[in-house]
């Protein structure tokens, strides 16, 4: 048997209320449905570019390898250390958000400074060079695929919260605003007007006695 909500009182301001809580009940069901299918469509668009990202940090990686082989070669194995170390690279990692469909994203850039540099261009080979660069392009590649990365975990989340609010008022508020108060609370009126006009065919059939 169908239960009436804790506290509901069988008035028609009751109702009114308990109709007002339906519509808004189902105003916000569409809302987060139609955020839930925008968040997966985001979600899906930006595991798109996963793919790509991990490929741009494969591929960046092995020039970068690549060009420190090349410079080892050349330049000699411990000179190559030397002259990295005294290079003296820094690199700061930037972090903001920026709002994606309501969820906070990551935001990430790297800022890159070296110092003058502490060697002459005739005591080290172009390979070293090219090197260096090779390697700022991989830092680069592989903040950008953090991000993405970050991005997708965060829209995940919000997508599972979605869903389960979408869930509760499909499955449990509506339901029972639906089915048992606003129904139990239409039933109660309705007995309760019988039971007024029964009161007053009563005093009716009274007055017309004493009447007579």
């Amino acid at each position: 048997m169908s239960k009436i909500l804790p506290g509901t009182k069988t008035t028609r301001m009751e109702l009114l209320a308990l109709k007002n809580r339906m519509r808004l009940a189902n105003r916000g069901h569409d809302l987060l449905r139609e955020k839930r299918d925008s968040l997966i469509m985001e979600f899906f668009n930006t595991i798109a570019e996963i793919k790509d990202a991990r490929e741009k940090v494969d591929n960046s990686l092995t020039a970068a390898f690549s060009a420190l082989t090349q410079a080892k070669m050349i330049m000699g194995p411990a000179r190559v250390i030397e002259f990295a170390y005294a290079s003296k690279f820094e690199a700061d990692l930037k972090i903001s958000t920026r709002s994606m469909m309501g969820v906070r994203v990551p935001v990430l850039s790297v800022e890159q400074r070296s110092s003058e540099l502490p060697y002459s261009l005739s005591d080290s080979s172009t390979k070293f060079d090219v090197m260096g660069e090779k390697f700022k392009e991989a830092l680069n590649a592989i903040v950008r695929l953090a991000e993405i990365e970050s991005t997708v975990k965060r829209l995940a989340l919000e997508i599972e919260r979605t869903k389960r609010r979408v869930s509760a008022l499909e499955t449990v508020i509506i339901p029972r605003l639906d089915a048992t108060t606003v129904r139990f609370v239409k039933l109660a009126l309705e007995e309760r007007e019988r039971e007024d006009f029964v009161r007053l065919k009563m005093v009716r059939d009274w007055i017309i006695a004493e009447e007579e």
